[in-house]
């Protein structure tokens, strides 16, 4: 029996961070590399990570508004120029997300998100109903959807808004090496630093 001598790598690769800003309260960017890495595997990484950071990643989301005050989605409240529709599709007005009374579990990413234009001194109170999930889901308009008062919302629980992954091989031969390019756009929710993180133990 013959036995040769086999070299094992022991060096455990990291991500590392080359850029990272905040464009503002809803757009964050990283782009991280992950290096040296054999011919292939770059692009094996990158797609995977891609995916993950798309369509794994858990985010919350509003999806459902309610008010006594209001019989339909599109009715409209005196007060308020906005019809009720306008309000749960974020019209343009006055009253902000800032005004949203919030459990200390909640955090309001931006609160200068513009809610309602108010054009009279009126009550407004609208319960909302948050879930973390994944991806996006389309609120189905049916009629027993609203008997209890409340409106189902379209919901983006997806915080990374764009992945992309690009390649650098260097080296000649057989001695070919790749970096691996990974730039990540978030809305604010978390940082580029945790959505990688998150995707890469799933």
């Amino acid at each position: 029996m013959v036995r040769e001598k086999v070299r094992v790598s022991t060096r455990t690769l990291q991500w590392k961070c080359v850029e990272s800003r905040v464009d503002n309260k809803r757009l964050c960017y990283g782009r991280f590399i992950l290096s040296p890495l054999i011919k292939g595997q770059a692009d094996t990484i990158g797609i995977a990570m891609r995916r993950a950071l798309l369509g794994e990643i858990e985010g919350t989301c509003i999806t459902r508004a309610k008010s006594e005050k209001i019989p339909h989605e599109y009715s409209t409240i005196v007060g308020i120029q906005e019809s009720v529709h306008e309000i749960l599709m974020k019209g343009p007005g006055y009253v902000t997300a800032q005004d949203i009374i919030s459990p200390p579990s909640v955090e309001i990413v931006d609160n200068t998100q513009h809610i309602a234009r108010l054009t009279e001194p009126i009550d407004l109170c609208i319960g909302l109903q948050i879930e973390r999930n994944r991806g996006y889901r389309y609120s189905i308009k049916r009629p027993n959807n609203f008997q209890d008062g409340s409106y189902p919302i379209d919901a983006v629980f997806m915080p990374v808004r764009n992945a992309n992954h690009s390649i650098h091989s260097y080296g000649n031969g057989n001695e070919r090496q790749e970096i691996l390019f990974l730039e990540i756009w978030t809305n604010g929710s978390l940082t580029p630093k945790e959505a990688l993180h998150e995707a890469s133990v799933i």
